[in-house]
């Protein structure tokens, strides 16, 4: 089987008297396709052209040929040296089945027949726009066979369309599109395939606009993505700028490193899975990333280089502290040793905080420091508490004979009677601590109703309360008498309205009156 190929310059073999030729170099070994050996068609032959031999059969020899050696039968088809052509090629069954080639289906081959026939020798010709064009030639087979050879070429052709077209649809990347397009194109000017060539034509040229088209529309996409891309990678960079431009005294450092890092990984994400920005845009964008992260580290590690001499400083203070309430711990200096502690006290809350963890661990030893010093003071406490219990009972009966005074009716009795319980209240000495305080509230209660009682007599015997509670009364009387006079005066003039707002004023001065001759008679 033989294909046309392009162009062909070489001049044919006359037909009458063959000259031997010599023998060619040897041909390739044949392609696992088995793809036929283009041949070109005779010029004007006045019978057909022999078939050239295919790669894979051993032709017989002819007169004047120069035999072949001698030798064993090979056991699998050779390549043989071009030989002259001769009218009966033979072959042999395995090499005939390896070297069939694959074939359209009956249905391509009825569509084919409708563009293109092939004649008696196995040359196959293809109609397109009204003219004809031979394909190439397959010979040793039925026309059927020959059409179906160059039909599965078409098949080919129109298969690779027919998913350039489904690809479109699904809107697939146009990557290579046009790769395909012109290759499909170019098997179709070589005439090489039987079938619609001229519709492939029109549907190739449908591609090629449809192509532009998603070219123009994935082109627009890619812009938007990589707006979009822009628009998301600044907004990242703008984020890392914000937090690094954090006023270090004021950044909470856990919250705005992990912010840093959240930042980081999506600007990691977008490098990965994002559509590539340009050069510019990309190198830009890094700068502002890289400076906002380094912005931030130079501030996280002085301000922790700051906090670390800090809480050094803080630690070696109070750890000053811590000594010299070590030193105290072992005194028995009760009193002023307490009172020490308060201040050592309030130095330590003035004092600035270390690092939580030696801060703590501070306090614990001052604590510690404190404690046996408040533990020692209270055991020699409860110690001289159990010693106090028998003035303790003493002190309540005093307390009992106290309140028996109570209410005053005699001031005089009453002030000796609570003159024995005091002398007495101080013989008894001191009570447990727990109770020193009760037991001094309710006598002093008893104290302050004895005094009260003989201010309250003073005040009614003190003449010179009585002389000005006697001149107000003689005023107030007075002047109730010019109140009723002109009262009077007002109603025999007709003046009721006048009458009525004296007689008020009078009623207030008569309550007056009566409040203070309750407190004369009182005093006297």
């Amino acid at each position: 089987m033989t294909e046309r190929p392009e162009s062909d310059d070489r001049p044919q073999t006359p037909e009458s008297a063959p000259v031997p030729t010599p023998p060619a170099k040897p041909a390739k070994p044949a392609a696992p396709a088995a793809a036929p050996t283009p041949t070109p068609p005779a010029a004007a032959p006045s019978k057909p052209a022999t078939p050239a031999t295919p790669a894979n059969v051993v032709p017989q020899a002819t007169e004047g040929a120069v035999p072949a050696p001698a030798g064993p039968a090979p056991s699998a088809p050779v390549v043989a040296p071009a030989q002259p052509a001769q009218s009966a090629p033979t072959q042999t069954a395995p090499a005939q089945e390896a070297a069939k080639p694959a074939l359209a289906t009956p249905e391509s081959v009825a569509r084919a027949k409708q563009h293109g026939r092939a004649d008696e020798n196995g040359t196959v010709y293809v109609t397109v726009d009204g003219e004809e064009h031979e394909c190439g030639q397959f010979p040793n087979a039925t026309e059927d066979e020959a059409i179906a050879y160059f039909a599965r070429k078409f098949d080919d052709a129109e298969a690779q369309v027919d998913l350039l077209e489904q690809r479109l649809a699904a809107k697939a990347p146009t990557t290579d599109m046009r790769k395909t397009v012109e290759h499909v194109r170019e098997q179709v000017a070589a005439r090489g395939m039987v079938g619609d060539l001229a519709g492939l034509s029109t549907r190739l040229d449908a591609l090629d606009v449809a192509i532009g088209e998603a070219e123009t529309r994935e082109k627009e996409e890619q812009q938007k993505a990589k707006a979009e891309q822009l628009a998301h990678r600044t907004a990242i960079v703008e984020a890392a700028e914000k937090v690094a431009g954090q006023d270090p005294e004021k950044t909470q450092w856990k919250h705005s490193s992990e912010r840093m890092g959240e930042l980081f990984d999506q600007w990691k994400a977008h490098q990965r899975s994002g559509v590539r920005l340009s050069k510019s845009d990309e190198e830009s964008l890094w700068k502002r990333f890289r400076k906002a992260r380094t912005t931030f580290d130079r501030h996280r590690k002085a301000f922790f280089s700051k906090l670390d001499e800090t809480n050094a400083k803080a630690k070696r203070a109070k750890e000053a502290l811590i000594a010299e309430a070590e030193s105290l711990s072992n005194s028995t200096d009760w009193g002023p040793t307490a009172s020490k502690y308060r201040d050592l006290m309030d130095r330590w809350k003035a004092s600035p905080r270390a690092s939580r963890k030696d801060d703590d661990a501070l306090w614990s030893r001052f604590r510690a420091a404190q404690d046996v010093f408040f533990d020692a003071r209270k055991a020699a406490n409860e110690q001289i508490d159990q010693e106090f219990e028998a003035n303790l009972v003493v002190k309540e009966e005093l307390l009992a004979e106290a309140k028996k005074i109570l209410p005053v009716k005699n001031l005089d009795q009453a002030k000796k009677e609570l003159a024995a319980v005091q002398a007495r209240w101080e013989e008894a000495g001191k009570v447990p601590r727990a109770h020193m305080r009760r037991v001094e509230n309710e006598l002093r209660a008893v104290e302050d109703a004895v005094k009260k009682a003989e201010d309250d007599q003073w005040r009614r015997t003190d003449p010179e309360t009585k002389a000005r509670s006697n001149s107000m009364l003689t005023q107030l009387e007075n002047k109730i008498a010019d109140q009723k006079t002109a009262i009077e005066a007002a109603r025999a003039s007709g003046n009721e309205k006048k009458a009525a707002t004296l007689e008020k004023d009078l009623a207030t001065s008569e309550q007056w009156l009566a409040t203070l001759q309750a407190s004369a008679s009182e005093l006297n």
